[in-house]
């Protein structure tokens, strides 16, 4: 989906190196990004146009972290979004393709508050027509990647089980053993109790 793709963009590295990096200053991060979703690449964003995206891609975050601990939205985050929503103005028409038709939004500007719009749209959609209680952050407390928990009783807790799942099981699993071992070496032996 273009929001969490976009949400992705504030990057954390799973593996727990404590390397992060804003994916919004990479150079081609943006251009590909794009193309992944069918959205023309406006060219090089000002320095102000990044300012915007990381702006909207904070009010996003924060949505997300209070509806996680069911709470409502701040209401200054909602018109952060409802800003975004507002740079990208667009008509409807009636396009045919294979004797169906669909109702097609056209944009009328096309520059990186179109983009914005688009984003707070995909993301504005989970929040109204899907499930917002669904909206998840990754209990990677080295992630912290957002994702929509599209499991049927709504018990996924990583963004991606391979990854993040597993790297925390072996953590589990590692540090079971080391308490057991360290345990099992504090127990004294039967001669040092019986002297």
């Amino acid at each position: 989906m273009l929001w969490d793709d976009f949400m992705k963009s504030d990057y954390h590295d799973w593996r727990g190196t404590g390397h992060s990096e804003d994916r919004l200053d990479k150079p081609g991060w943006l251009e590909q990004w794009l193309a992944i979703h069918n959205l023309p690449y406006p060219g090089a964003p000002s320095t102000k146009e990044l300012d915007e995206l990381r702006w909207l891609r904070g009010h996003m975050r924060r949505i997300v972290q209070k509806l996680t601990v069911r709470e409502s939205a701040d209401p200054a985050d909602l018109e952060g979004l409802n800003r975004a929503l507002s740079g990208g103005p667009m008509y409807l028409r009636i396009a045919e393709s294979d004797s169906d038709f669909r109702l097609e939004s056209i944009p009328l500007e096309a520059g990186w508050s179109r983009i914005g719009a688009e984003v707070a749209t995909s993301f504005g959609r989970i929040l109204t027509d899907c499930e917002p209680s669904r909206l998840r952050i990754c209990e990677n407390s080295d992630c912290l990647a957002v994702y929509y928990d599209e499991t049927r009783n709504r018990s996924k807790r990583f963004c991606d089980d391979k990854l993040c799942g597993n790297l925390l099981k072996v953590r589990r699993f590692r540090a079971r053993q080391k308490a057991a071992k360290a345990g099992s070496s504090s127990i004294p032996e039967v001669s040092d109790i019986i002297q």
